[in-house]
C-alpha cells in the first residue's frame, strides 16, 4: 500500500511539473522585464501561410466545353426537332506556370470544343472566364498546356520534384466540386515517392490503352475538380500536378482515405517548355469529325484525276460503332487496298493500315484525307502516320476479333500522277 501511495504521488509530481512547463511556456509573452517594461510577444503563424499566399493567386479554374445534340424533349439525341448546343461538360483547375500558360491535366480539357479559364475576382464573388487553346498536351502522361494571351496573372516558381523526401510537406490548392470551392487549400505529407500507377488513357487519335506512370503518393485531400491544380511545398515551389485519388478497392467497397496521386512537375516540364517555345495549338485532336457521304467522296476523288495520288482504295470507319466508341482501334481513314508500284506501296503502306494523321493534322474521314493530298503537288512528299497490327484485315473486312497490341508507323510518301482512279 505505500508503494503504491508513493506511486501516486511520483506521478502527480511529474503531471504537475508539465503542467507547469506547458503555462510558463504559454505566459512567456507576458512576463515583465527587469527594467519593467513589457517583453516582446511571441507569435506563432502556420508554416503555410506565406506559400498558400504566394500562390493560391495562379491557381485557376479550366472549364471544358462540348457540343451536346438534344431532341425537342430536351433529353439524348432524339429524332426530330432536334438542336446543339455548346455547354459546359466539366471542370478542373490549372496553374500559371508562365505568361498566358496554364498547366493542367490532360483528362481536364479531353473532348472540349471551346476552352476557357476562370478566375475569381478579388472580392470572391464573380467568376471571370478568358478563352484560352490546347498549346501542347501529352495523353500518356496526362498533361496538357493551354495559352490564355488575356489572363494576366503571375506565373508560380517550378521546383523540383526529385528533390521531394517521404514526409515534406505537400500543399495542395484547386477547385473541388464547384466554383463555390474555389482555391481550397489541403495540406498533408508526401506519403511515398516513385508509385507506379496504372490507368487507362485515350490517345489522340481515339484509341484506348493503359499506361503506366511513377507519381507522387501524398495524403493531402485531392477530390473531383482538383484534377490539374497545383502540389506546393512550403517555399511555394510547384512539384506536382494533383490527377488521382483513390476512394475503394477495385475488388470491394472498402472504403480508402488519404491515398492521392500527384504527377511529378519534372515529368511536365519539357511540355511546358515546349508551349513558351512555340508549341502548335493542337486542340482539334480531340475532336472527331462527322462522316462524309458516298457522293461526297466519290466527288472528291473525281477532283484527284490527274493529280498526284497515293494509290490506295480507301474507305471511312463508323463513328458510331462499338469498337471506335470503346477505344479498341483509333477513328481515322481504312486503307483495303494498296496498289503495286504506287507511292503508297513505295513508302510501306500496307492493307489493313488505319490513317490517323498526315503532315501533323489528325484524319478522321476519306474527304479528309484525299482534301489534304490534293493541296500538293507531283513530287511533294507527305507524312503519313498508320496505326497497323496483325489481324486488322480481319477484323474490319471479315467480322473477326478486335486484335490486341498494334503500333503507330510514321511514312514518307512521294506523290506522283497515277493514270487509275483510286486514292
Amino acid at each position: 500500500m505505500k508503494n503504491r501511495t508513493k506511486f501516486v504521488l511520483v506521478a502527480l509530481a511529474l503531471v504537475c511539473a508539465m503542467v507547469g512547463g506547458y503555462v510558463g511556456a504559454a505566459t512567456i509573452g507576458a512576463a515583465t522585464a527587469e527594467n519593467g517594461t513589457a517583453a516582446e510577444t511571441v507569435v506563432v503563424t502556420s508554416p503555410f501561410t506565406q506559400a498558400v499566399k504566394d500562390v493560391r493567386g495562379s491557381v485557376v479554374g479550366v472549364n471544358n466545353y462540348q457540343i451536346v445534340r438534344y431532341n425537342n424533349y430536351g433529353y439524348g439525341w432524339g429524332r426530330g426537332n432536334e438542336t446543339t448546343r455548346e455547354t459546359k461538360y466539366a471542370s478542373g483547375s490549372g496553374v500559371v506556370v508562365a505568361e498566358g500558360y496554364v498547366l493542367t491535366n490532360y483528362h481536364v480539357v479531353e473532348g472540349a470544343s471551346t476552352l476557357k479559364v476562370a478566375v475569381q475576382d478579388e472580392n470572391g464573388e464573380n467568376m471571370r472566364e478568358y478563352d484560352c487553346t490546347l498549346a501542347v498536351y501529352d495523353t500518356d502522361l496526362d498533361v496538357a498546356v493551354l495559352y490564355c494571351p488575356e489572363l494576366d496573372l503571375p506565373a508560380v516558381k517550378l521546383g523540383d520534384s526529385d528533390t521531394l523526401q517521404v514526409g515534406d510537406w505537400a500543399i495542395c490548392i484547386g477547385n473541388p466540386i464547384s466554383d463555390e470551392f474555389y482555391g481550397t487549400v489541403t495540406v498533408g505529407v508526401v506519403s511515398a515517392l516513385n508509385r507506379s500507377i496504372s490507368t487507362s488513357s485515350t490517345d489522340r487519335y481515339g484509341r484506348r490503352s493503359s499506361v503506366t506512370n511513377t507519381m507522387i503518393q501524398v495524403d493531402a485531400d485531392i477530390n473531383s475538380g482538383n484534377s490539374g491544380g497545383g502540389m506546393f511545398s512550403v517555399t511555394g515551389e510547384l512539384m506536382g500536378i494533383p490527377t488521382l485519388k483513390y476512394t475503394s478497392s477495385f475488388y470491394s467497397s472498402t472504403s480508402i482515405d488519404g491515398i492521392n496521386m500527384c504527377i511529378p512537375i519534372n515529368v511536365a516540364k519539357p511540355l511546358i517548355e515546349e508551349a513558351v517555345n512555340g508549341g502548335t495549338d493542337r486542340a482539334d485532336a480531340t475532336q472527331k469529325g462527322e462522316p462524309a457521304s458516298q457522293a461526297e467522296d466519290e466527288k472528291a476523288a473525281e477532283s484527284l484525276l490527274g493529280k498526284p495520288r497515293l494509290g490506295i482504295t480507301i474507305a471511312g470507319l463508323n463513328p458510331s460503332s462499338y469498337t471506335i466508341q470503346m477505344g479498341l482501334i483509333p477513328y481515322g481513314v481504312y486503307v483495303s487496298q494498296v496498289e503495286e508500284n504506287s507511292p503508297a506501296e513505295e513508302a510501306g503502306m500496307k492493307q489493313g493500315d488505319i490513317i490517323v494523321e498526315i503532315d501533323g493534322k489528325i484524319v478522321n474521314t476519306t474527304s479528309e484525307l484525299q482534301s489534304a493530298v490534293a493541296n500538293h503537288g507531283a513530287g511533294d512528299t507527305v507524312t503519313i502516320k498508320v496505326f497497323r497490327a496483325e489481324g486488322m484485315v480481319n477484323a474490319v473486312e471479315n467480322g473477326g476479333s478486335i486484335p490486341e497490341g498494334g503500333e503507330y508507323v510514321e511514312l514518307t510518301v512521294t506523290l506522283r500522277v497515277i493514270d487509275t482512279l483510286k486514292q
